[in-house]
């Protein structure tokens, strides 16, 4: 099967109890959509949620930062992509858009995820077969260009 370069998320809806009293998407929820979006890209490589049951290992978020590009309303349906920017033994780094489905970008979102031993827990080396599969949609995705907002710090600039 090949692998989608970036990986895209199904299709989402805003959920009515997202909304706050501004009218637009909280803050908070705009994470949970690029996490549902995360969760479909680590189940295509093996680590969804019987990955944590039968094997007991999962991944965990160790960073993540969110830029807010454009607003997000509750008759919005949405996509989210995902992208393996680099990676390792015990780690990955991927940068995720959300856009709405008309194809305006609403989000972006990089990571970095440690892969987890729920026995310690502690941060543990990928199992080969599971690394295989990491390596196989990084390579997939290292012909995409690096998103512009890829490696972004937060600071006030002065003159």
């Amino acid at each position: 099967m090949p692998i989608p370069a970036p990986f895209v998320s199904s299709v989402m809806e805003i959920q009515k109890d997202w909304i706050d009293y501004n009218g637009h998407l909280n803050m908070a929820y705009y994470n949970v959509l690029f996490d549902r979006c995360s969760d479909e890209a680590f189940e295509l490589m093996g680590m969804g949620p019987s990955y944590a049951e039968r094997r007991r290992l999962t991944c965990y978020t160790a960073e993540v930062h969110i830029c807010y590009v454009r607003e997000l309303h509750l008759d919005h349906r949405v996509t989210a992509s995902l992208q393996i920017l680099d990676h390792d033994e015990k780690r990955i780094r991927f940068f995720q858009e959300l856009r709405h489905v008309d194809g305006w970008l609403a989000a972006t979102s990089e990571n970095l995820i440690l892969h987890v031993d729920m026995a310690g827990p502690k941060v543990a080396s990928f199992p080969a077969d599971i690394m295989e599969k990491v390596v196989g949609m990084a390579k997939a995705h290292a012909a995409l260009p690096v998103p512009e907002r890829a490696g972004r710090s937060i600071a006030i600039r002065r003159k």
